[in-house]
Parts: C-alpha cells; structure tokens; sequence
C-alpha cells in the first residue's frame, strides 16, 4: 500500500512501506519512494529482489513503470540496489549513483552493458531534471557509504535521507510519522552510533540540511520526521551524537 506524502495534483511523492513481508523477521525493514512530475517519474532506492515485485505492481495505480524515467540510488547496498537488473530488462529507465559505485552496479545484473544508462553522481551533486523541476543529489559522504547521495525535492520540500534518521520498528502496512521524538530516540540510537562514520560529518550534514526549506525528512527504514519542529529536533539531535570512529578505541582492534 502506497502513502501519499505530498500531492498538488501535478507533482506526487509516495512511500511504500510493507513491500517487505511482515514475517521476514530474517531480514531488514526498507522503504521504497516514488517521485512523479506529470508524466515523468523517479524511483528512489527500489531495494532488491523481495521488494521488486511488490513495487512494480502497486506503483502502476500512480505510475506506469514503463514510462519511468530514473532510479535513484542513494549508494550501493543490496536493499537499494539489488533488484537492479529486473529495472533494467522491464524499463527502459536509467540509473543515478555515486560515481564511486557506478561500476560495482553490473554485479547486479547478468553482466550486460549497461554503460549509458547508468549516470554517476559527482561528488559534490547535482541538479537531476524530472518533468518540469529539478531534484538535488546531496552530498552524504559516508552516512554511511564512503559513496552517498540523498535526494531533495525542492517542490514537496522532502528530504529521502537514506541511512539518516533510519529507525527500527519492524514491518508496517503504513508507518505514521514520528509523534513523540524522545520516545522514538531509542529506535534510532544503536544504529546512527554504528552506521554514521562520526560526529563531525553529522555536523556538516545538519548545517547543510538547514540550509534547505525542508518539511520532511523521510528515511530509507522506519518512520518519518514530519514538520518543521520535528526536523528540527532530529538535527539537533544527530549533531550532538558521538557516533562511528568517536567510539573506537585499540579494544576494538585486536586478534580474536
């Protein structure tokens, strides 16, 4: 089931929240987003092969994966990327990535050249045209892929983060956004420790974040920030938190 974030009768965002099957315990809740300008459309982070299927078919109520025009792909693990291959056989789409990944991307598919329909994203971003406005790549170096990009529009004013702001809540038909941000901290807090490289990246993205007119910030796992007071109190948040290589000491550096 699909949830609308936005819509003015042109421009549409959508979240598809249980493409991963409720009982798959053995495997990591993802969500999957669809970005639709008029007749053009973008699918951000479309995951791997369990969420394919599940995407293809209920994204044909908003929008014909015939006619979509791009994937893109915050970094290269399997839940953003791996169903690559079935994309490019049924679409005729193109993929955006961090130039990094742009060659480690034919791993998965069946070795097929696909050299013109995979764009690298360069380092600093860029301007991605969608009908008739512009998405922003957004640097998220090593949050937390050495390679990482997120992805603004400028219209819905939605931030897709990726890996930022992920929370772990298990499997929903329709995650509610967050109600109560301290309650929710605990959800978060393991993760953003291990998974964002240290706390001065985390600085640098919050002050490129506020930057930006952004309403919602929607991450790639569990539920979303909504508002701008909500936005801000997840800044606030993740700029203070000693994260990654802050934590490392020898202790974890040692023979087994």
């Amino acid at each position: 089931m699909a949830v609308e974030l936005f819509n003015d009768g042109r421009h549409v965002c959508l979240a598809f929240y249980d493409l991963v099957d409720e009982g798959a315990d053995h495997a990591v809740q993802c969500n999957q987003f669809l970005v639709v300008d008029g007749d053009h459309g973008a699918l951000i982070d479309p995951g791997g092969n369990m969420t394919y299927t599940g995407l293809m078919m209920a994204m044909q109520r908003y929008f014909s994966s015939r006619d979509l025009d791009l994937i893109l792909a915050s970094h290269a693990d399997p839940d953003i990327i791996a169903s690559m291959n079935k994309w490019m056989v049924s679409t005729s789409c193109k993929v955006m990535i961090s130039k990094l990944w742009a060659r480690f991307l034919p791993h998965f598919t069946t070795g097929r050249d696909y050299t013109e329909r995979i764009i690298p994203i360069p380092d600093q971003g860029m301007r991605i045209p969608l009908g008739q406005m512009e998405m922003l790549a957004l640097p998220a170096h090593f949050m937390h892929s050495e390679g990482n990009f997120q992805f603004y529009d400028p219209v819905s004013k939605i931030l897709f983060s990726g890996d930022m702001g992920a929370s772990m809540i298990g499997h929903s038909e329709a995650l509610p956004p967050v109600a109560d941000f301290d309650a929710h901290i605990p959800h978060m807090f393991d993760f953003h420790r291990r998974y964002m490289v240290a706390n001065k990246i985390c600085r640098y993205w919050a002050q490129m974040v506020r930057s930006l007119d952004v309403q919602m910030i929607v991450p790639q796992h569990g539920a979303r920030f909504e508002g701008p007071a909500m936005v801000k109190r997840f800044l606030d948040w993740i700029e203070n938190l000693p994260c990654g290589v802050d934590l490392m000491t020898q202790s974890h550096y040692t023979v087994p």
